[in-house]
């Protein structure tokens, strides 16, 4: 039986104070963002559910957000990555909607390179607490 859990992201940039502790990793990450126009701002996030086993691993993801603020050519640019994890990450990210860089006003698109990391969103006696 293959099973899955639920594991969030750990993003690059995402600082969090302690009033947002209470939220989700995705709204964190959403919220951290806005206010932005020089970068693809993201609206919506999806986190991938891979198996509890790639926790502290990390892909790095490259992406173009188009001007509709959708991203496109999602590839991962780390070759070591099992392809399972890298195949649930850009299904993931392939969900997301963004806010489109401007450049006067006029939205445009931009490559992202995103360090994806995952982490385990069960500790310990949560796992226990499930057997």
């Amino acid at each position: 039986m293959n099973t899955k859990s639920k594991l969030a992201l750990s993003l690059g940039l995402l600082a969090a104070p302690l009033a947002m502790l209470a939220k989700s990793f995705e709204s964190t990450y959403v919220e951290s963002h806005r206010g932005r126009t020089d970068i693809p701002v993201p609206i919506s996030v999806v986190m991938p559910e891979v198996s509890a086993e790639y926790a502290g691993q990390q892909v790095m993801i490259e992406f173009v957000v188009n001007a509709a603020g959708q991203p496109t050519s999602i590839v991962s640019v780390t070759p070591e990555a099992a392809a399972e994890l890298v195949d649930a990450v850009t299904e993931a990210v392939a969900q997301w909607r963004f806010a489109p860089a401007l450049v006067a006003g006029r939205p445009v698109a931009r490559k992202v390179i995103l360090p994806v990391r995952i982490v385990d969103t069960f500790d310990r006696a949560s796992r226990l607490a499930l057997r």
